[in-house]
């Protein structure tokens, strides 16, 4: 048996109740393959594959916290520190009821090499709870932040672990737990990302994520002669990452026709109204049947099925694991010609598979969303040097830093014989630097 077949072997056996970490492990170590087998030896003896696939170190801790009827709820926190080797852990905390320690363990393995791929020193690592802020009271989410920052603040720092925003976790949930943060270590630094302006945030953070993922779409319809320009466009979810991607998008010329969240989806053939969107989502957190309703041209729609609608482009960021094979069947039957992954890991493997099979161009969640975590480290950056850049100059750097993923992506697959295979790609340039990094520090 080869080297990768044996740690896959290994890391189902030890994970078998992890379904989500196992696909992102499968799905990296499949593409790899090349590169694996040009150095066997050396990984073998150095068990590069069994290190980078096993966390630094986990930690689960209790967190209560009291509701608004004096009642005690306890939730279950979690942060996984997984490798660290070109720079502090860096990673979000998701906030949602579906969080248990094998989703965590996915997007801390799928961040190690995300964050690779933005150029800048940061490692990965992700944490969060299952805990529902949707619904609750601000004393509610502040009472759970401070708890849950109690028992988190052992283990971050400025130089040691970094977390960010997520699913569920906003400006509103990372103020709380920054001011708890500097209330129990009696230190200001930059120990979390996606602050607020007043206190050490980036300009551009809140739209990072969105505008990334269009500026990497723009240089790959770039590079294959293409423009956005007239493009139609479906997007999932209508959090953070849909609402800013949509609002790029169609800064760029193109018209984005939906959106969604858990509950159903809008299709709106004159092209989704911004300025309603974030109100309905953003001001008032409501559902998008109040979209529906304020908007005449909008029909909304229970469940799923925004991948039905006929697109050039579509940009799934919601949540990982939403479009399936049906889905990438219909998206090609009805002429799409690229899909970008906004969320992580949205796409499931045999829909992968099949859009790639058919000519569509895929870009993976590990390059195309990376931009809300290279704005991220542009604010670490900030906060040690005690500056504050204007929007101009961050986006200017963001722009960049998604360009770059593009072309260092394509040239790792055109070097490996896999041009136009992003997936295998960013796997490839992510993995190549991180290993590095390893076998240049021995042992850790």
């Amino acid at each position: 048996m080869n080297y990768i077949d044996e740690v896959l072997a290994k890391v189902k056996e030890k994970n078998a109740a992890e379904p989500e970490f196992l696909q992102a492990v499968e799905e990296v170590l499949e593409s790899i393959r090349p590169v694996v087998e040009a150095n066997e030896d050396l990984y073998r003896k150095e068990a590069i594959l069994e290190r980078i696939t096993t966390p630094d170190r986990q930690f689960i801790f209790r967190v209560p916290w009291v509701d608004d009827k004096g009642q005690v709820q306890v939730n279950t926190g979690y942060r996984v520190q997984f490798n660290n080797a070109i720079g502090p852990y860096k990673g979000g905390l998701r906030l949602h009821p579906s969080v248990y320690l094998g989703i965590i363990k996915f997007l801390g393995f799928e961040q190690i090499f995300k964050n690779s791929l933005t150029g800048l020193p940061i490692g990965g690592g992700k944490g969060g709870s299952d805990f529902d802020p949707k619904g609750k009271s601000d004393r509610e989410v502040m009472a759970f932040c401070q708890s849950f920052m109690t028992e988190l603040c052992k283990y971050i720092g400025a130089d040691t672990d970094v977390p960010a925003g997520d699913i569920g976790t906003g400006a509103r949930e990372i103020g709380y737990m920054f001011g708890q943060y500097k209330r129990i270590k009696s230190v200001y630094e930059g120990v979390l990302t996606g602050k607020g302006l007043t206190y050490g945030g980036s300009l551009v953070r809140t739209e990072a994520t969105g505008y990334g993922l269009l500026y990497i779409v723009e240089e790959l319809l770039k590079c294959h002669g293409e423009d956005m320009k007239g493009k139609t466009v479906v997007i999932s979810g209508s959090g953070n990452v849909a609402i800013y991607a949509a609002e790029k998008a169609q800064q760029l010329g193109a018209k984005v026709v939906t959106c969604s969240d858990s509950t159903g989806w809008v299709y709106d053939p004159e092209g989704l109204d911004i300025a309603l969107l974030k109100e309905v989502k953003e001001v008032k957190r409501a559902r998008l049947t109040e979209y529906a309703a304020a908007r005449p041209s909008a029909q909304y729609h229970e469940g799923r099925g925004v991948w039905s609608i006929k697109c050039d482009i579509a940009l799934p960021c919601a949540t990982q694991n939403e479009l399936f094979l049906d889905d990438a069947k219909e998206l090609v039957a009805n002429g799409c010609i690229a899909v970008a992954e906004g969320a992580n890991m949205p796409t499931t493997m045999d829909a992968t598979k099949y859009l790639q099979d058919n000519g569509v161009w895929f870009i993976p969640g590990k390059a195309s969303n990376a931009g809300g975590v290279a704005t991220s480290a542009l604010e670490m950056s900030q906060n040690s040097e005690r500056l504050s850049w204007s929007f101009e100059e961050v986006d200017t750097k963001l722009n960049q830093i998604m360009v770059n993923i593009y072309h260092n992506i394509d040239e790792a697959a055109k070097r490996y014989n896999k041009e136009g295979d992003y997936v295998a790609g960013a796997n490839i340039a992510g993995f190549e630097k991180v290993v590095e990094a390893m076998l240049a520090q021995g042992v850790c």
